[in-house]
């Protein structure tokens, strides 16, 4: 009885001291290089939730990529920065203000991307006729066609999409395909994808790739998010949608009637060269081949438009957030009016402040959200932030059920946008990697202003009052789904 009691108390010594130091351990290795917001809910997590919050940690704790392929994106940046540096890349429009010029030294200095002149940019609002569209550019390639998409499925929506790839690919159009793995295993069609690309004589990778077993792994949240193509470096598609059915080909969306609403843009001129890089840098991170003596990255001729371009790409594999900083320049310059175009929008302390310092020095804001949420977390993280956003002024507009409004844009005063995959939220910024191209010009933002109108038609505005109504159930729901956001 005296060895029992004794073995016990020697238990719970050993459990309070690996207690004591596992406690001590997280406020060391927790905060840092971490946000304190992200830092904090770690924290939190670790203390109430011990071994749940430590096996999180470790699984998805490292919000970075593999030194590996860090040190490749350096590498990459290097290369495209050297190479670009004495290059003319068309003829910029003229008087642009000073914070602009910055704004672009900026992202130069970030993501190493050039700004270039010249560039024409068609934007495509219906789902299918996107699709199309692609198809279409796709069936007039000589050279090569380049395929990168957070989703790609091939399903009778699509199968337009994958007939051009066939067609080209048996006259010897080279096909280089890359998909994200994590977003795809699982899902419908995803052998049957594979095995179109194999038939079809298409190069595919998948991106990210978790296969543990195969010596290939990272945290598995981190995941590329990019969608573009690029045929014969001459035409460029971007911008929110995936390739697969406006359902996604999910049960639950098929169930509910839901179905995506996207934004893509069609561009030509140099700035095509830039979503090329993307794509190859992309190319030599999954695969070591950097296909220098087959594509000359930066042979440019002046395009068929006048519209000022850069390409800002983003994600773990940089050291800083070029999307969040590219956002929050945006914003803090911004004079007259503000339209955000974000289906996930879950934003940190400093982009929050930028919009409702932006309110407060008199600018006008919108923010466009869907009615319904298609992933129940990160919609009741976005909730959580309504009301400070319509006490502050913003004017929320909910698009409705039952579809999603998945577009991703910024526009400000009457001169310049940003287009391309990355959300205004805590994902995008850390976790994803993402495109985003920066457009100064007129004429485009008065298309995107053409877009925005129509969603403004399709949706109906959320008031404080109506706010104020939501049930207490939903609140908690909100807040606690913003505490876990911040998990990072």
């Amino acid at each position: 009885m005296i060895d029992t009691t004794f073995e016990a108390s020697w238990l719970v010594i050993a459990l309070f001291v690996i207690d004591l130091v596992v406690r001590i351990a997280a406020v060391i290795i927790v905060p840092r290089n971490r946000r304190p917001t992200a830092a904090m809910a770690w924290l939190l997590a670790i203390y109430f939730i011990p071994f749940v919050g430590v096996f999180l940690f470790l699984l998805i704790g490292n919000p970075r990529l593999p030194r590996k392929r860090r040190r490749k994106q350096a590498d990459i940046n290097r290369y495209i920065h050297d190479t670009s540096a004495s290059l003319d890349f068309g003829t910029l429009r003229p008087h642009a203000p000073d914070w602009f010029r910055a704004l672009v030294r900026l992202n130069r200095n970030l993501g190493a991307m050039p700004i270039a002149g010249d560039n024409a940019a068609t934007l495509i609002a219906d789902y299918q006729e996107s699709l199309d569209a692609m198809a279409d550019e796709i069936r007039r390639a000589q050279r090569y066609v380049h395929v990168e998409f957070y989703i790609l499925q091939s399903d009778a929506s699509t199968d337009n999409f994958f007939r051009a790839l066939e067609e080209v690919a048996a006259r010897g159009v080279v096909v280089r395909v890359l998909l994200d793995h994590w977003a795809n295993r699982g899902k419908p069609f995803y052998r049957q994808t594979l095995r179109r690309l194999e038939r079809m004589g298409a190069h595919w990778h998948l991106l990210l790739p978790v296969q543990p077993l195969r010596g290939r792994y990272q945290r598995p949240d981190l995941r590329n998010h990019r969608k573009l193509l690029v045929i014969d470096g001459d035409v460029a598609f971007m911008g929110s949608q995936n390739v697969t059915d406006s359902s996604y080909n999910l049960r639950k969306n098929i169930r509910r009637g839901l179905h995506w609403v996207d934004l893509m843009v069609r561009v030509e001129g140099p700035v095509v060269a830039s979503v090329n890089a993307v794509f190859l840098s992309d190319w030599y991170s999954e695969t070591d081949e950097t296909l220098a003596d087959e594509i000359d990255l930066f042979s440019v001729e002046s395009g068929p438009g006048d519209l000022d371009c850069q390409i800002v790409p983003s994600g773990p594999g940089f050291d800083f957030q070029n999307n969040l900083k590219l956002f929050l320049g945006l914003l803090f310059n911004a004079r007259e009016r503000i339209i955000i175009v974000s289906p996930y929008f879950v934003p940190d302390e400093a982009l929050l402040l930028a919009i409702t310092t932006a309110c407060q020095r008199g600018v006008h804001v919108e923010l466009f959200v869907s009615e319904e949420g298609d992933q129940a977390m990160v919609y009741h993280a976005q909730r959580s932030y309504y009301e400070a956003l319509l006490h502050a002024g913003v004017k929320i507009w909910m698009y409705r059920k039952p579809f999603i409004l998945h577009s991703k844009s910024l526009t400000i005063d009457d001169e310049v946008a940003v287009i391309g995959s990355s959300n205004m939220d805590m994902r995008s910024f850390g976790l994803n990697l993402e495109i985003s191209m920066l457009v100064r010009g007129e004429e485009f933002v008065s298309d995107m202003r053409r877009v925005e109108d129509v969603y403004r038609t399709l949706s109906r505005e959320l008031t404080i009052e109506e706010w104020r109504r939501q049930p207490l159930r939903s609140t908690i729901l909100d807040n606690l789904a913003r505490l876990t956001s911040a998990l990072q």
